[in-house]
């Protein structure tokens, strides 16, 4: 690792004890630096965190944020899940604390060359799939980021000569200060995340941060066929490299292309990877299948125009279990990809008030109060032949903690009532 002199003897509160909370106490903890974490949680809620730590003397202050425990620190790292608006954040800028992202911090340390991924849908896919190619043409390639794998819990095993394909939100550049990819893809631009930025405006902002730091050695991928990523390329310093989808690749595929000419690496190379991809958990995930009702999980699928590739994707007849919290997404895009498509929407949490009104004029939608009760209306309304498809485009926080806990939730209810049909 590089700097890792820099974090000695600091003392550094780390805002968040989820999977990037701990990972970053932990490695703060490795440099010498004097850690401590405050989650609003409880210690019972995060009893199985708290196990994970390397060290008692890691300070925890659980189930509040105060100023006497922020007080004193020399710097501020927040996990994804924390806004800018937050307790913490505003007592630390109150008291002139610097605040970075959990990827500025491994940045800082990270001898590897980076590739970041962002964009409103296809993210993690496409990190997934670049570091897929890169492991094939010889090199080692990590992925992580915001694809549920810390850049924290993974930097201090790179090497130079080494990559890391990153897969970074908006949430997470937010706090970056000097944090400086070599290849940045952007991938797409949607309405999403408008519960935490006020405008789409506010939201591309934090977008066109992956390039900020960049220079003309460097170089920044744009989707052509989208308007506004394409016309990001007048902004940056970094040679900007064009991708888009045609018959024989998607938009995804095009850009895995696009990244992997950047880094030599073959076609050859890269569309074997293509043919033995089996896709990722909770995206387009196949769970199971009974009286000729397939169940199809893609909880990942966090944005409108995600579930429009879901639906574009599946032959056959749908009945659609959506919803979550509401992010501003405009729910109605979906109209073209599911006409004589769906058969039904079940929606729940939240959102589902504003989902039954915007997809009400189009198709048939009735509400749910749990899962369960989402997966057993389902099944009422599937015929032979249909699939019963968990595609939310809301976050989970409303129900669950993430999406992969909501995703394996409605798995385990396929498969109970797959079970069931089968005897």
């Amino acid at each position: 690792m590089k700097n890792t002199g820099y974090f000695k003897d600091k003392k550094v509160v780390v805002v968040g004890f989820a999977r990037s909370g701990v990972s970053c106490a932990n490695l703060l903890f490795d440099l010498g630096a004097e850690v401590s974490i405050t989650d609003l949680k409880d210690a019972q809620a995060l009893s199985a965190n708290i196990a994970l730590l390397k060290s008692k003397s890691i300070k925890l202050e659980l189930g509040a944020h105060s100023e006497s425990f922020i007080q004193g620190n020399d710097l501020m790292i927040v996990s994804p899940g924390v806004e800018n608006k937050a307790k913490p954040v505003e007592i630390a800028e109150r008291l002139q604390i610097p605040v970075i992202s959990e990827i500025e911090f491994a940045s800082m340390l990270c001898p590897a060359e980076i590739i970041a991924v962002t964009g409103s849908g296809g993210k993690s896919t496409v990190t997934t799939l670049i570091g897929m190619a890169i492991e094939a043409s010889g090199k080692k390639a990590y992925s992580c980021g915001n694809i549920g794998r810390p850049f924290s819990q993974f930097v201090d095993q790179m090497q130079e000569g080494d990559y890391v394909c990153l897969e970074v939100s908006s949430f997470q550049l937010e706090r970056i200060s000097k944090f400086k990819p070599k290849i940045a893809l952007i991938l797409n631009f949607s309405k999403n995340h408008l519960d935490r930025h006020k405008d789409m405006q506010e939201y591309l902002e934090a977008k066109k941060r992956i390039f900020l730091n960049q220079d003309k050695s460097d170089y920044l991928v744009l989707n052509s066929a989208d308007p506004v990523v394409s016309g990001l390329a007048k902004e940056a310093r970094s040679k900007a490299v064009y991708f888009s989808a045609s018959k024989e690749f998607n938009p995804n595929q095009a850009a895995v292309l696009a990244a992997g000419k950047i880094l030599g690496i073959d076609q050859n190379t890269i569309t074997d990877v293509f043919k033995k991809f089996k896709g990722l958990e909770h995206r387009m995930e196949s769970v199971a299948e009974a009286g000729g009702v397939r169940f199809i999980n893609d909880s990942k699928a966090t944005v409108a125009e995600s579930t429009v590739w879901a639906l574009n994707s599946i032959a056959g007849g749908v009945v659609l279990i959506c919803g979550g919290r509401h992010k501003g997404v405009d729910y109605s895009v979906i109209k073209k990809a599911g006409e004589k498509k769906i058969r039904k929407v079940i929606a729940i949490g939240e959102a589902a008030q504003a989902i039954e009104q915007a997809l009400s004029p189009y198709f048939s939608v009735e509400r749910a109060a749990s899962m369960d009760e989402a997966v057993d209306k389902a099944c009422f309304y599937a015929k032979p032949g249909d699939s019963v498809v968990l595609s939310p485009m809301c976050s989970s926080f409303d129900m669950f903690e993430n999406y992969e806990q909501r995703g394996r939730v409605f798995k385990e209810l396929a498969l109970k009532k797959t079970e069931s049909l089968k005897r």
